[in-house]
C-alpha cells in the first residue's frame, strides 16, 4: 500500500465530503413544511407556495439525474472545481455518479475520472487501473467516513480530511425547506434553463436565524432537526445563499448553493432531471474492493507511514 493511493483516497474523501452535503441526510417524505415561521410571513405567498409545492414534489420524487458543479477552497481540503454527473436517490440516500475536475487534476496520481457509487451510507470509488496494480487487483476504493474517523484516532484530522463537512447532509428536499425559512426568499422572474422555462427564486438564511426560527424544519424528526443544526455548528457552517428555479411541474430544474464556513466559501450548483429515474445501485463485488480505513490503519492516519511509493 502506498502514499500515492493515500494522497488519491485523501483527495476523494474531500469529494465525498461535498458529495455528503448535497446528499446524505434524509427527511422523512411527510408533510409540506408549515407556513407559520417568521420566514414564511415576511415572503410573499406566492413564493412561498411554489417554494412549498416544489419541496413536496421533490420529497415524493425520491430520485432524479443530476449534473454538479462544485467549487472549494484549499482550506476545505480539496481545492478546485468538482463535476459530477449520474443519478441520485434520496430516502435512502444512493448515488452512481462519475466524477472528475480540476481538483482531481492537481494530483497527478489521481485517475482522470472517478465512478462513485454511495449505498448503506458507504461510498466506494473506481480508483481505476493504476489502483489495482498496487491493490492485487482491488480498484474499487470503500470509504466509510465512520470507520475513516476511528482509524485516525483524532476528530479533528478526521474534519480536515473530510472539508469539515462529513455532517452537513442535506437532500434537495432538505434544500428547499431551509429555502423556506428565509427572512428574504423572493421572486426573481422567469429564465429558461437546459431549455426549460422556469421561476427563480432567491433567499439568505444565516445560521442564527435558522437557530432561531426552526419554522420549516418542522418537517424533519426532532432528532433529524437537532442533528442538522448540530452538525452545522460543529462544521462552521455560517449561512446559505440558496437559488432555485422551478419548471411548470413543481420541479427544481437547478439549484445554486454558496455555504459561508471557516474554511471559506463554498459553492454547488446543480442540475436536476428526470425525476422519479431508478436508481439502482449496486456496490463493487468485495473481492475487487480495498478498505480505505484500513489503508490509514497501514500508513498511519497522517499517510506517513513506512510503506512507500
Amino acid at each position: 500500500m502506498s502514499k500515492s493511493m493515500w494522497r488519491r483516497g485523501s483527495v476523494s474523501l474531500a469529494a465525498v465530503a461535498v458529495i455528503a452535503a448535497v446528499a446524505g441526510c434524509q427527511s422523512d417524505g411527510g408533510a409540506a413544511p408549515q407556513s407559520t415561521s417568521g420566514a414564511a410571513q415576511s415572503t410573499s405567498g406566492e413564493a412561498t407556495d411554489v417554494i412549498t409545492a416544489a419541496f413536496k414534489k421533490t420529497s415524493e420524487a425520491k430520485s432524479a439525474k443530476v449534473r454538479m458543479t462544485m467549487s472549494m477552497p484549499a482550506a476545505a481540503g480539496g481545492a478546485g472545481d468538482m463535476e459530477m454527473t449520474g443519478v441520485m436517490g434520496w430516502d435512502p440516500t444512493v448515488m452512481d455518479m462519475t466524477m472528475d475536475g480540476s481538483a482531481l487534476a492537481a494530483d497527478a496520481s489521481a485517475p482522470d475520472k472517478i465512478r462513485m457509487v454511495w449505498l448503506d451510507n458507504v461510498m466506494y470509488m473506481d480508483m481505476g487501473a493504476d489502483a489495482a496494480k498496487e491493490m492485487d487487483g482491488k480498484r474499487w476504493m470503500k470509504l466509510d467516513l465512520g470507520a475513516v474517523a476511528e482509524a485516525s484516532g483524532d476528530e479533528a484530522a478526521q474534519k480536515q480530511l473530510a472539508g469539515g463537512l462529513e455532517n452537513m447532509n442535506q437532500d434537495p428536499a432538505q434544500q428547499l425547506a431551509l429555502l423556506l425559512d428565509s427572512p428574504n426568499l423572493k421572486h426573481l422572474g422567469s429564465e429558461k434553463v437546459d431549455g426549460v422555462q422556469a421561476e427563480h427564486y432567491k433567499g439568505t438564511l444565516t445560521l442564527d436565524e435558522l437557530v432561531k426560527s426552526q419554522g420549516s424544519l418542522d418537517v424533519l424528526s426532532e432528532k433529524e432537526r437537532a442533528d442538522l443544526l448540530d452538525s452545522m455548528k460543529k462544521s462552521g457552517l455560517k449561512g446559505y445563499d440558496t437559488e432555485v428555479w422551478v419548471n411548470e411541474d413543481d420541479y427544481p430544474v437547478k439549484m445554486d448553493v454558496g455555504m459561508d464556513t471557516a474554511q471559506g466559501d463554498i459553492n454547488i450548483s446543480m442540475h436536476y432531471s428526470d425525476y422519479g429515474a431508478k436508481a439502482q445501485v449496486q456496490a463493487p463485488p468485495a473481492g475487487e474492493t480495498f478498505d480505505f480505513a484500513g489503508l490509514m490503519g497501514s500508513l498511519g492516519a497522517d499517510g506517513t507511514g513506512a510503506a512507500t511509493g
